[in-house]
């Protein structure tokens, strides 16, 4: 590893893993960084306490349900990490947008990994004439996706790390030819990673969800600007690789109301089971919490705005044999 990604590696934990004891491992070809994560909180407990908050579209609507969100999560004990997939920025990154949202995770005292959405990087900064948005040059595209490493301190846009007995790798879009494309090089180093931990049961954090892993509910549900592509190569990449048992997305902004936000359809291919997260652009927010133990992992989703969890929507996950 170069001294100047290890440097920078080492002010990422410090800002962000309060609770955690942590190491860094190698850099990979790609450019791509692997955190090591090892627990060193004070409480006695079994398992490993992640956050997902979907879509936070900043500043956007209703903020103080937003700032409320932050407010509850502060307050769980047991919080290990919190991850944000993507939308992150309200429309189009623009200055002001990032610099809502620095202000926002400000508040966050706990570990904050983020990734990378549509709306982060894909759009210009100003508008037509008619008031819409218009797509990004390639170099304004990668100049938004540096503005997105340099406000959360990353070293790159996708990476992984080890939490206990399990693999999580974080991807971001970063194709701007459509709103949930991963480039090529992305896409060889996933594959790597995967061969690289074939024995360890894996996650993977993606602002969209797999295809198929909805119900039609809408005109834009399971669409090709609305699941993770290219979907081909993605499928026969998690067909070669039966450790992935959990893929988790944003970008639908699929709500607890909707009947397949936690359903048997959720399951893609008979073994991946894609967890759905609703958008905080609303007044009532929910999150899920992913509870990961050795030998399983507890889904609960949160109401923020009632105080409650949902028994209803609690699912149970046990990771592959390896």
């Amino acid at each position: 590893m170069s001294k100047s990604i290890s440097a920078m590696l080492s002010i990422i934990m410090m800002l962000f893993l309060f609770g955690c004891a942590t190491t860094c491992g190698n850099e990979s070809a790609s450019g791509a960084a692997r955190i090591q994560v090892t627990r060193a909180d004070a409480m006695d407990k079994t398992y490993h306490h992640l956050v997902v908050l979907g879509d936070p579209h900043l500043p956007g609507k209703n903020i103080e349900a937003k700032e409320h969100v932050i407010q509850n999560i502060n307050s769980w004990d047991d919080v290990d990490m919190v991850i944000a997939v993507g939308d992150i920025c309200e429309d189009r990154g623009t200055d002001e947008e990032y610099a809502a949202a620095g202000k926002f995770f400000g508040k966050l005292n706990k570990p904050l990994y983020p990734i990378a959405g549509n709306h982060d990087y894909i759009y210009e900064d100003t508008l037509n004439p008619n008031g819409n948005r218009v797509r990004a040059r390639p170099y304004s595209s990668q100049a938004k996706l540096d503005r997105f490493k340099e406000s959360f301190r990353l070293p790159t846009i996708y990476y992984d790390m080890t939490v206990g007995s399990y693999l999580l790798v974080f991807l971001s879009t970063d194709q701007p030819d459509t709103l949930t494309r991963i480039s090529e090089k992305q896409l060889e180093w996933l594959s790597t990673e995967l061969d690289k931990n074939s024995k360890t049961p894996t996650l993977i954090f993606f602002h969209a969800p797999l295809k198929g892993t909805l119900r039609d509910y809408s005109s834009r549900a399971n669409t090709p600007d609305y699941i993770a592509q290219p979907s081909a190569k993605i499928h026969k990449i998690l067909m070669k690789n039966p450790q992935v048992f959990l893929w988790v997305s944003g970008h639908t902004h699929t709500s607890p109301k909707e009947e397949s936000y936690a359903a048997s359809i959720n399951v893609y291919e008979n073994r991946i089971t894609n967890i759905h997260n609703a958008d905080m652009n609303r007044e009532t927010i929910w999150t899920n919490s992913l509870f990961m133990y050795p030998d399983k992992i507890t889904i609960k989703t949160y109401d923020h705005q009632s105080g409650a969890w949902l028994p209803s929507l609690e699912r149970t996950l046990v990771p592959p044999s390896l």
